[in-house]
């Protein structure tokens, strides 16, 4: 069913918020060197979060909104979690000794789930790369091998991103996943094309043409 301007603009409002809820938390973040250079700058992060969240149907933002405020009353910090649970496969030792026994535990079944998610994803970023590689040279590397303390890759990243949501949230994630592979589509295309065009590109082929010069 085609989605009505009514409905798309209210989509966008609801994205809105849900990025304005995480800058909040993301300004909480610390990291062992301090505050991070990213942390100054609200601009980019809206780019980069609306970008991922304009993929999103209502019902999944609404939920993860919900996640966002619900840990705001339980004195979590969603954002501050999943940094942490991307540090697994850098540190692993410091990770079990000093950070996994702060964040919510995750069961056999949950982290399965989230795997699922995770292979389909690696995959579309892939097929992706391979489309634009002039663009994927300025995104983060696609496999957790690649990981290093100054970068941190896809998976990774969607890892660590994949733990922070509810139970509810993860499986509408995981519907939109099923959905998109059903029908042929490819969510990091839906998700840079997003983000080029709210960074002032025409769309993707006129951004990977200005990211070869």
């Amino acid at each position: 069913m085609t989605e009505t301007y009514e409905e798309r603009a209210a989509r966008l409002e609801r994205a809105r918020e849900v990025v304005a809820r995480e800058w909040e938390q993301f300004q909480r973040v610390r990291g062992e060197d301090g505050r991070a250079q990213c942390q100054d700058n609200p601009a980019e992060f809206e780019v980069q979060r609306l970008g991922q969240f304009m993929t999103w149907p209502m019902p999944l933002l609404d939920s993860y909104l919900a996640d966002l405020v619900e840990a705001e009353a339980r004195g979590r910090n969603l954002l501050t979690e999943k940094y942490a649970r991307m540090m697994a496969p850098v540190e692993p030792e410091r990770y079990e000794r000093e950070l996994a026994p702060h964040l919510p535990a995750l069961g056999g079944e949950r982290i399965a789930a989230q795997e699922r998610i995770i292979e389909r994803q690696v995959a579309w970023a892939r097929d992706f790369h391979a489309l634009y590689p002039a663009l994927g040279a300025g995104m983060r590397v696609i496999a957790t091998e690649g990981d290093t303390r100054e970068a941190t890759s896809f998976e990774t990243y969607l890892r660590g991103e994949l733990g922070t949501y509810s139970e509810a949230t993860l499986a509408l994630y995981a519907a939109l996943v099923d959905h998109l592979a059903a029908t042929g589509q490819n969510l990091t295309w839906r998700t840079v094309a997003y983000t080029v065009i709210l960074a002032g590109y025409q769309d993707l082929d006129a951004a990977e043409q200005a990211h070869r010069i």
